[in-house]
């Protein structure tokens, strides 16, 4: 996996500096500064920037993404091994289960759900049974419990990615427990939120959007990229239980809060996917939920044009979107050619979501 040394050792030997490299790439150097120096997560548009200044691949080092969650399912883990040899658990080992926690959530994107499912899961179960027999401080109990939450949350989205539901929602009402438990408010309404999210798809869309609203009442202290986040769900709740006005309104409230946003490194690592695309993509699906295709379409076009090829099932996803939005408009030939696009990105990447999805476009072709 290309590391922040890696990064760093790439610039260095171009003889690039860091104020050089920023003004190149667009980030902010305090931000590059924390991802070669690893305090920060690699995110792969920040691989891509140093490729494109650099001229030289960089992520050919990530590996075989499949090789490497097999072996994170087969390997013991930092917890295993700190358990056994009963120590108190310290900092280190909290710093070892964020940082696990941040590579495992970014293996998601290009891993599929099926595969990547039962390493979550043994995760999950370590990093829970770390926290309920092992001694720590308090300082770091809130860290451990953090991570913990931030797993469940994760390993939530994966099972329902994957057509595991009731264990998605088990899942995350863990996660809950363990947010409150660090203290941690904002990551305990992510969780709620997310849930939200598959009752829409799912289940009962008013229970959706109260428990959306829920969670954006209850997220006191929340960064603005992240109260985005969370008004996302309000409106895509709201649109499938036919509340139009609630729509627009979560809608605007989106924009709202993502122009607040501050500089990089001032968010969660686990907001780092949320862009001005991705909100896109959210307000387009709601359009074509409220008739209205024909503006979703270019807000569609767009994201689903910048989006990261490797990124095959998020692409196959907003594909169908897009296809849905030229077939609610006539425009079957265009339908046609987005729906076999997202076929070929959907066998990349299974997914029981983009399935789902392509069922309902083929019905409505």
């Amino acid at each position: 996996m290309t590391t922040g040394a890696g990064l760093r050792a790439a610039r260095e030997a171009a003889g690039l500096s860091l104020s050089r490299m920023a003004q190149r790439t667009h980030f902010a150097k305090s931000y590059l500064s924390m991802v070669e120096t690893g305090k920060r997560a690699v995110a792969p548009d920040v691989i891509t920037a140093y490729e494109q200044v650099l001229g030289v691949p960089l992520q050919a080092d990530f590996g075989d993404p499949l090789r490497i969650a097999h072996e994170w399912l087969v390997a013991e883990s930092p917890m295993v091994v700190h358990r056994r040899a009963g120590r108190q658990v310290g900092v280190s080992l909290a710093k070892a289960l964020e940082d696990r926690v941040v590579e495992l959530r970014h293996l998601d994107d290009v891993v599929s759900s099926r595969d990547l499912l039962p390493a979550a899961a043994k995760e999950l179960g370590e990093a829970q049974e770390l926290v309920g027999t092992a001694s720590f401080s308090e300082q770091v109990g809130r860290r451990l419990f953090t991570a913990v939450g931030e797993l469940a949350q994760l390993a939530g989205w994966i099972a329902g990615d994957a057509g595991r539901y009731a264990d998605a929602q088990r899942t995350y009402l863990e996660g809950v427990g363990a947010a409150e438990q660090a203290g941690d408010r904002v990551l305990a309404a992510q969780l709620l939120s997310s849930l939200s999210y598959q009752l829409a798809n799912v289940g009962n869309p008013r229970d959706a959007a109260l428990l959306a609203r829920t969670a954006v009442r209850g997220a006191d202290g929340a960064t603005p990229v992240v109260r985005a986040l969370l008004l996302e769900r309000v409106a895509w709740a709201s649109v499938k239980a036919g509340d139009v006005h609630a729509t627009w309104h979560a809608l605007d409230a989106v924009n709202d809060s993502y122009g607040r946003r501050g500089a990089e490194g001032s968010e969660p690592e686990w907001v780092y996917w949320l862009d001005q695309g991705e909100i896109d993509v959210m307000a387009g699906r709601c359009m074509i939920e409220l008739g209205r295709p024909h503006d979703a379409e270019p807000l569609l076009s767009h994201a689903v044009a910048q989006y990261p090829a490797e990124h095959a099932r998020e692409v196959a996803l907003y594909l169908t979107w897009l296809a849905e939005s030229h077939a609610r408009t006539g425009d079957l030939d265009a339908a046609r050619d987005a729906v076999a696009r997202a076929q070929h990105h959907a066998a990349i990447m299974p997914s029981i979501r983009t399935d789902t999805r392509l069922d309902a476009i083929s019905k409505l072709l």
